[in-house]
């Protein structure tokens, strides 16, 4: 759990500190949003690989490998003195991502029985929910009173704590998956050809690129749009992300019942919450009430997208949650890149949640497609039982 904590921290607090960063090392605040854009594309290219790669490795070995590149690449960027050098740093460390999350969401599932395996996987999300909560909050805190610098230098402490913890108390004796047969690797690779599994790694895309359109400009919008003042930002982080614990709980219980249920469900309200959002930004109270809102909603949609790749790729399930995590952080770099041209483009920066509404549309559109697959090839009078977990 802290391990994915910190991951998550370094991975969205760069968000919160997109105004220092871009002050200090004098580039524009869409430059400064590449920077979220950089780690998702690192995640999201190099993810599988890691993991293809890695299969045979002890599984103490790796977690402990992969912390070990964390601190390294945390370090780099807290030592950065141009803006080049911490792009650099921020890609490295995203090497480490996807295979550490995809491992810990697939060991969550296999411990869980098929009909617990969405509030398996909520548990394993709430490290990012924290992260969301307290280390993203806490981050932008600290880098507004001390300097970006210092809260990479918080993450490199606590991530350092998080590897003594596991060299110490995770047993070396994790199983290690065999070596897989003549074929194997084919076989598991081929399972991403499956129309069911790239339409939901598509939806995975467009739902976290909706979130993280509005979520990467969300400082920005609440300084310059809603007039709170930095202080004032902080504190709201903070009930943003209790908002996304919230919601994290919520969708696995969602997830539990009827997966692609919950992933319209969670989708509508999305449209929803992030054209209110941008209709009422300029008024600070309701500014903050759709903020809450939008943490509870937007984080909610992570078990459900989850187990629904756990369900339709049950003959590689790690590859293809390995590739889920790559989806999540494409949509992560996608929608930081579409926040910066919507603000590049003239529309200011209040736009932001009607471009991010309109993404989360089509993903709407797609999921309903999808389900409606779903049922067409499903056996005549089961229907409802074919895609009770699908």
């Amino acid at each position: 759990m802290l391990g994915v904590f910190c991951v998550g921290t370094a991975e969205i607090v760069i968000s919160g500190l997109l105004p220092v960063v871009a002050s200090d090392l004098s580039v524009t605040l869409p430059q400064a949003g590449l920077l979220v854009t950089g780690y998702a594309l690192g995640v999201t290219i190099v993810g599988p690989f890691v993991t293809l790669l890695t299969t045979r490795v002890p599984r103490k070995t790796l977690v402990l490998g992969l912390m070990g590149l964390f601190v390294l690449g945390n370090v780099v960027a807290a030592l950065a003195a141009d803006y080049n050098l911490l792009m650099a740093a921020r890609v490295f460390t995203s090497l480490s991502h996807g295979t550490f999350v995809a491992v810990a969401f697939n060991m969550a599932a296999m411990l869980s029985p098929v009909d617990k395996q969405g509030s398996a996987m909520a548990k394993i999300a709430l490290g990012f929910n924290l992260a969301n909560a307290l280390g993203a909050p806490l981050g932008t805190f600290l880098g507004q009173r001390l300097g970006w610098q210092a809260t990479f230098w918080a993450i490199v402490i606590v991530a350092a704590i998080t590897v003594a913890l596991i060299a110490v108390f995770v047993p070396s004796a994790l199983p290690t998956p065999e070596r897989p047969a003549e074929g194997a690797l084919k076989a598991e690779v081929k399972v991403l050809t499956q129309g069911n599994l790239q339409l939901a790694v598509l939806i995975t895309v467009l739902a976290q690129g909706a979130v993280f359109t509005a979520s990467t400009y969300v400082v920005p919008l609440l300084m310059d749009v809603s007039e709170f003042t930095a202080g004032t930002v902080a504190a709201l982080l903070v009930v943003f992300g209790i908002g996304a614990v919230i919601g994290n709980f919520a969708g696995g219980k969602l997830a539990d019942g009827h997966v692609m249920r919950g992933v319209t469900t969670v989708l509508t309200a999305l449209v929803v919450v992030l054209a209110l959002f941008w209709l009422v930004s300029p008024v600070p109270v309701m500014s903050a009430v759709a903020l809450f809102l939008f943490g509870a909603i937007g984080f909610s949609i992570i078990p459900s997208l989850q187990a629904r790749i756990q369900s339709v790729a049950v003959a590689a399930p790690t590859l293809a949650l390995s590739v889920n995590v790559s989806a999540f952080n494409l949509g992560n770099g996608l929608g930081a890149w579409l926040g910066g041209v919507v603000i590049d483009k003239g529309f200011g920066v209040r736009a932001v949640p009607l471009a991010a509404s309109l993404v989360a549309a089509v993903s709407l559109a797609l999921t309903l497609l999808s389900w409606r697959n779903d049922r067409k090839n499903a056996p005549t009078g089961r229907e409802e039982l074919a895609t009770a977990h699908d």
